[in-house]
């Protein structure tokens, strides 16, 4: 798969030629063309709210591992990844890794996986994370350092035995999804969400028993808890009508609170979504379809982003009344539109070439998150999307802060190749331009082909790690 015209990031060394860019692409990104010093940077500021305190505005997103064990432990390689998310600087930890809450929603069999066996396990993950914090920054620097744990179910993505092997569990039959599936999909009763509910309440008294001070319960990416948010279509209590598609959510959270009440409570959101993609015959991705019926529905061919916010809205809304005041901001999903939920200028092996600049789906998942922002000021808000911005995202982030489009800037991709960018930022220090993430897609590439996750291009650990030859023999092939 060649690549696309997209000019590289790189090559937009001056504020100018990013400007430039920018205006060409139509990618409306505001940044600040000189970075403050640390001491008056708005991305140095504390941010408290709810009982949850964080002494800066940089936050690691949760990213999914392939490197548990088969029993949903951690091993060796999970350790270290939470042990440079220590050393980042960043002082909000949005769930670290996505963890399932029983064996049927792992999205891979070496997912973790929290029950009472792997409790001790899981929690020892919070303990090298603090411990590599301190050792970096002080020994009392994680007085402001809030750690929560995503707890999720991969629903119709479930593949909990063999990673070959898709075994999805859907809340509602989709007509384009439904068909990625020859083998066919099981939809869960009623009575199935009802235990799951219990579960993830199970699921959060055991996260505050290991130390985290807030759980996400994810509904993002076309995961189980996302789909439920459209499952207009669905039979019974957990379909139709919003309160019914909301029940899931409402019942895990007042069972939470009912049960560990000092635990805080978040939710990841894909606050818009767009139909699936596929590659087309050029190689760049293509519409697989017309518009559907999902979640904050946006059409690829005719976009309107107000319209398609209009179901976030109204979702914050009842975090609000719930009291679920701590929101990350995301959109789409990894598996059917990865250019928009991602953006990368490099696809992994199965996906496309971007059919946009990537720079757009940057914008694009920015100004939602403005959008959201300013219709519920009083909510603390994590935005997405920013790691494509590379040597730009610092001058973005603090522009987005500073002018209050967002609360956090959140970082996934960047951090595995280059965990100490926040501490770079926030001490003022030049980037280390050989470790930014370039969006190679190999983090994403390598578990598609059923090796480890990492960052093998740019993170010297990866480089003579036994599965880096492994992915260049299978990418070539």
């Amino acid at each position: 798969m060649t690549q696309t015209a997209y000019p590289r990031v790189a090559a937009l060394k001056t504020a100018a030629a990013f400007r430039e860019h920018l205006r060409a692409c139509g990618a409306a990104i505001p940044f600040d063309e000189t970075l403050d010093p640390p001491p008056a940077s708005p991305l140095a500021a504390p941010f408290a709210l709810d009982g949850l305190r964080a002494g800066n505005r940089f936050c690691i997103l949760p990213m999914e591992g392939w490197d548990g064990t088969v029993t949903g432990e951690p091993t060796d390689l999970t350790s270290r990844r939470w042990q440079r998310f220590g050393i980042s600087g960043a002082k909000l930890i949005w769930g670290g890794e996505a963890v399932a809450v029983q064996q049927d929603g792992r999205a891979n069999p070496n997912q973790l996986v929290l029950t009472p066996r792997t409790q001790p396990a899981i929690a020892g993950l919070r303990d090298t994370l603090v411990a590599a914090h301190r050792e970096r920054f002080g020994s009392n620097a994680d007085g402001d350092l809030a750690i929560g744990l995503q707890l999720t179910h991969s629903g119709r993505y479930a593949r909990p035995a063999d990673k070959a092997t898709p075994e999805p569990l859907a809340a509602y039959h989709h007509p384009q999804l439904d068909r990625r599936f020859p083998a066919g999909v099981r939809l869960l009763a009623d009575d199935d969400l009802d235990r799951l509910a219990d579960t993830f309440v199970a699921a959060a008294r055991m996260a505050h028993d290991a130390g985290y001070q807030f759980v996400d319960v994810k509904h993002c990416h076309g995961y189980l808890g996302h789909e439920l948010l459209s499952a207009r279509g669905r039979d019974g209590r957990y379909g139709g009508s919003l309160d019914n598609r909301l029940r899931f959510l409402r019942t895990v959270v007042d069972g939470i609170r009912a049960t560990v009440p000092q635990l805080a409570v978040g939710v990841r959101l894909s606050a818009f979504d767009m139909g699936p993609f596929r590659k087309g015959d050029s190689g760049v991705g293509v519409a697989d379809g017309g518009p559907l019926s999902v979640f904050g529905a946006l059409d690829s061919a005719d976009e309107d982003l107000d319209a398609a916010l209009a179901d976030a809205r109204e979702l914050l809304a009842r975090l609000e009344q719930m009291q679920v005041r701590w929101v990350c901001v995301t959109a789409g999903s990894p598996y059917y539109n990865p250019h928009m939920q991602r953006p990368a200028l490099f696809p992994p092996s199965d996906g496309y070439l971007p059919p946009e600049d990537p720079l757009v789906g940057v914008a694009r998942q920015i100004d939602a998150t403005a959008r959201l922002k300013r219709a519920f000021p009083g909510m603390a808000i994590v935005g997405s999307a920013y790691s494509y911005l590379q040597e730009w995202l610092p001058h973005v982030a603090q522009h987005t802060v500073r002018a209050g489009l967002t609360d956090f800037v959140g970082l996934g991709r960047m951090v595995l190749s280059y965990p100490d960018l926040p501490a770079d930022v926030l001490a003022g220090r030049p980037l280390q331009r050989k470790h930014i993430c370039r969006t190679f897609s190999d983090c994403t590439t390598g578990p598609r082909l059923g090796l480890v996750s990492g960052c093998y291009p740019l993170d010297d650990f990866y480089k003579v790690h036994p599965d880096a030859e492994r992915l260049l023999r299978l990418k070539r092939d």
